[in-house]
């Protein structure tokens, strides 16, 4: 089994992809932790199932959302600038096209004298025009595409409004028709959604930071890694999905392939989130004081984690702030794995810790490259990007494996499904588990074992258009978000 995962993950690597360390983006630097609206969880670049002639770009901010925080519950930041930025041409510069949205509030009538953001008088069911009076907090936006030497383009058809939070049965009857009312077409053929969704991501989270402290073994049977719809040792005795019950914002693009491509037609694109602030600097002009308002970065995210787990503390901030492909400067932490030194310190294994130009190669460029490592040195652009090669057919939902390439049966054969990740990232993929084995080395060590958290799947999902283990089957992808009034989050230890 292990030549065949290995053979397969090295084809991949040679070819474009890049491979996380863990798993996803929360608060995982001292100033984006107290800015939730710019605060990016994750990222998901991968072709569309419903039409393969489209591909999904997903950009989610404001982490582990309680649903029943009302008054005003979760709106976008409309001081923020939301980017989604490309790289079709392979050189590890994503400025080729850049998707940007921006958010707009008002207060409706009677928000002057009620002291409520949403109220069931009549209950919420659209989001304007009759259905909508009760959404006196509403927001509006629009997605500007920005493409190498070309002219800003407006690509909204027309007003498109945010779905609001999901405020519980009384204020928001049906949810999922209200939210299909917030997908709105695009001038290039596409569509967008802006708006409230379940928290996809799955993971022992609490146990992952107590210092690897699981709340299981982290060496997992053949059997149990194999299935996709389990938690180990659960109900009742298992581990947990930190996330269950939580929602995340979520801004939906799905963009025909064709708008996407370079002028080569080449498929193996690259691409990263950011999000930025203005800065207003006092500047003097003609001899008087003047201001000048620019947007400077605050976030960004390719690879999920890579912060948490690779970055320096002192030089988490830094890292956010810096361009995805001017990640030179942060080399030498990609070379010494800090994560695989946890492992060792605290389960007493011995996985490679220096010299990892495997993660160099895997995180930061399309095909392997020379040695870094020993100077942490390069003259060619290093870039942390999501990559995806949109010349393989998605797999349909029911039949998706959480560990892409590494997914394999019950005993032990290679069952690999190559449109996940790191073919892309989709928002059921398994990264925790798949990046825990490739920071163990299992690139180049056959002898790595079935590393895992023990959380397969997106547990506790609400709502239609969705498989049994949470795979959202229809755009935008990410299941319904659980409502403010009847939300239940699943403990450890506690059945479903």
């Amino acid at each position: 089994m292990f030549t065949q995962i290995r053979s397969l993950i090295l084809t991949i690597l040679a070819v474009f992809t890049a491979m996380p360390v863990l798993a996803a983006s929360h608060r995982e630097a001292p100033l984006i932790a107290n800015d939730p609206t710019a605060d990016i969880t994750d990222f998901y670049f991968f072709r569309s199932w419903q039409d393969p002639d489209n591909a999904i770009l997903i950009l989610n901010v404001i982490p582990s959302q309680e649903p029943g925080s009302g008054p005003n519950y979760f709106n976008f930041a409309d001081d923020v600038l939301y980017e989604i930025h490309i790289d079709n041409n392979k050189d590890n510069i994503a400025g080729n096209i850049v998707y940007q949205i921006r958010f707009k509030t008002e207060i409706r009538q009677p928000g002057n004298v009620f002291p409520l953001a949403y109220v069931a008088l009549p209950p919420i069911t659209a989001l304007t025009g009759g259905g909508s009076e009760g959404l006196l907090v509403r927001q509006s936006y629009t997605v500007t595409e920005r493409r190498s030497g070309r002219s800003p383009r407006d690509l909204g058809t027309g007003p498109m409004f945010a779905v609001p939070s999901n405020v519980g049965p009384r204020t928001t009857p049906n949810y999922e028709q209200l939210a299909a009312k917030g997908v709105f077409p695009l001038k290039n053929g596409g569509r967008v959604f802006a708006g409230q969704r379940d928290e996809t991501f799955y993971i022992d989270l609490g146990g992952t930071f107590d210092t690897l402290n699981l709340h299981i073994s982290p060496i997992l049977s053949n059997a149990d890694d194999a299935n996709d719809a389990v938690i180990v040792g659960a109900p009742g005795a298992g581990t947990a999905d930190t996330f269950s019950g939580f929602n995340v914002n979520t801004i939906a693009l799905e963009i025909p392939i064709s708008e996407l491509l370079g002028s080569n037609g080449n498929k193996v694109l690259g691409a990263y989130a950011s999000t930025s602030r203005p800065k207003v600097s006092v500047i003097k002009k003609n001899g008087d004081r003047d201001n000048s308002t620019r947007f400077v970065q605050v976030a960004r995210m390719g690879n999920p984690l890579v912060n948490e787990l690779i970055i320096a503390t002192n030089m988490k901030d830094k890292w956010n702030a810096t361009d995805a492909e001017d990640e030179n400067e942060f080399v030498p932490f990609y070379c010494n794995s800090a994560l695989a030194t946890a492992l060792n310190a605290v389960f007493g294994t011995g996985f490679p810790t220096a010299n990892r130009e495997d993660l160099v190669n895997a995180l930061l460029r399309y095909a392997p490259g020379p040695p870094v490592c020993g100077s942490g040195r390069t003259h060619e652009a290093l870039a942390d990007f999501i990559r995806v090669d949109l010349d393989v057919a998605p797999t349909q939902p029911d039949g998706q494996r959480r560990l892409g390439p590494l997914a394999h049966d019950a005993s032990g054969n290679a069952t690999p499904d190559r449109a996940g990740w790191p073919n892309g990232r989709r928002p059921n993929d398994d990264v925790t588990d798949v990046a825990l084995r490739v920071v163990a080395g299992i690139l180049t060590n056959p002898a790595v074992p079935n590393l895992g958290d023990g959380v397969n799947f997106n547990v506790g999902s609400v709502g239609t258009n969705k498989t049994a283990n949470g795979i959202a089957t229809v755009f935008p992808f990410l299941p319904t978000p659980f409502d403010g009034r009847d939300r239940r989050h699943i403990d450890p230890k506690e059945g479903f």
